[in-house]
């Protein structure tokens, strides 16, 4: 046991000396990143800069450039280790789009630098020994568009989290924690047809798709006093219409659906949906009703990565938010949602040394200040410490893999009752 103690102690110290010493070029490659801010799957030059930080400024790595989507890559090393015994996999996960408008103020830059710098820290800790219990495989997978459209999710219809043991990344935030509350969410876009007309000289030869818009608006905004407290609808109207003096004949609106499970998911979709149809059948106009190819789920806990990484946090001098209403309040989403009902993982957060909110501009300069590296190098060698407890401890590593599988069997007949019930009260 003291040996085992003596052996991770050592190579988590690998592990951060390895980042360390890889500092000054992990800075350059999240600066590249957050100076030119791309958009949901068209982010070229983030994706060419990090496939050439892998391939060009890293030995050892082998990189599959285009990796199921344009966009996306995959760069592995390994097994290295102990001579004998399965393959671990282990995956960290990179994203690099931006928001439009204000850049990288999500801190996507930061994302992708976390993933790249725990991935070296665990691969130089793992090449350096062979006393490990299992052979291991470091796979880093660069992840486009979480931002609009689901690019994990695109990926994993594609089997690109196939094989993998455990999967790791972080968020930047305003506080460290090993897990805040993602809430399962569906995008949504509503389209009313109508009939043009002069809106002076023969307004009853329209049909005003203005008016559909706006009652579907109000019927949702009816709809938030019947639905559960941490249950959210929020959207815009993206076209209203040409000129005053024409009845409109076209109209749109973009919604984001959202509840805390993917359970509750379908109930307010269903809901949603009667809003949006009745205001067609109000005013005479068609609608269509397009829901995003992909639904973002809520985040599968890992109690047990969770207080291992807290515990490599703490050691590391991290200090864990301790508020409430932080911690049980959902608000964001996530495609990592998804992935944690494919493979286990954390997804933990962590401080960039800035009190300014996600999605504003005072982010995106927090983002790219020097000062966010300090925080960001801290949480990549948490996350590779991590990484080593469940690679040095097969125990630990059946253990999390119990876990997930009783949490999923957990969700699924939750959800499976959920629809039993509105099945039966439809009837």
């Amino acid at each position: 046991m003291c040996e085992r103690a003596g052996l991770l102690a050592e190579l988590k110290h690998g592990a951060g000396c390895r980042i360390d010493e890889a500092a000054e070029k992990l800075h350059r490659l999240s600066q590249d990143i957050w100076s030119c801010p791309e958009l949901a799957y068209d982010e070229r030059k983030a994706h060419d800069r990090l496939v050439a930080f892998f391939s060009q400024e890293e030995e050892g790595w082998k990189v599959d450039s285009h990796f199921k989507l344009d966009t996306a890559f995959r760069a592995t090393w390994g097994p290295g280790g102990g001579d004998e015994g399965d393959v671990v996999s282990v995956a960290f996960l990179c994203e690099y789009d931006a928001l439009p408008g204000i850049g990288h103020a999500c801190g996507h830059n930061l994302i992708a630098e976390v993933g790249a710098a725990a991935a070296l820290g665990l691969k130089a800790a793992v090449e350096k020994s062979s006393k490990l219990p299992v052979r291991v495989q470091v796979t880093v997978l660069g992840t486009p568009a979480e931002e609009d459209g689901g690019g994990k999710i695109d990926m994993m219809k594609e089997d690109a989290f196939k094989g993998l043991d455990v999967v790791f990344m972080a968020h930047p935030s305003q506080e460290d924690a090993p897990y805040l509350p993602c809430v399962a969410e569906h995008d949504v876009t509503v389209k009313y047809h109508g009939k043009a007309s002069h809106a002076s000289a023969y307004p009853w030869e329209g049909i005003n798709a203005l008016d559909a818009a706006v009652l579907c608006y109000n019927n949702l905004s009816v709809l938030r006093q019947q639905i559960k407290p941490d249950w959210r609808i929020h959207g815009i109207i993206k076209h209203g219409g040409v000129k005053p003096n024409i009845i409109p004949a076209y109209t749109e609106l973009e919604y984001y659906l959202r509840t805390p499970s993917r359970g509750e998911l379908p109930v307010i979709k269903s809901k949603a949906e009667m809003c949006f149809r009745s205001a067609a059948m109000a005013t005479g106009c068609e609608v269509e009703v397009e829901f995003a190819k992909n639904m973002f789920v809520n985040i599968l806990r890992n109690a047990t990565l969770e207080e291992l990484y807290e515990k490599n946090g703490k050691d590391l001098g991290m200090e864990f938010t301790t508020d409430e209403e932080v911690l049980t309040n959902g608000s964001g989403s996530t495609d990592f949602g998804n992935v944690s009902f494919a493979v286990p993982g954390i997804h933990p957060y962590f401080y960039i040394g800035s009190d300014a909110l996600n999605h504003t501009e005072e982010y995106t300069v927090a983002a790219g200040d020097e000062k966010a590296q300090f925080y960001t190098l801290r949480t990549a060698k948490a996350l590779a410490m991590t990484a080593l407890d469940v690679l040095l401890r097969p125990d630990l590593l059946q253990r999390v893999k119990d876990e997930f599988t009783e949490a999923k069997l957990k969700e699924d007949r939750l959800l499976k009752d959920g629809q039993t019930d509105r099945t039966s009260k439809n009837k």
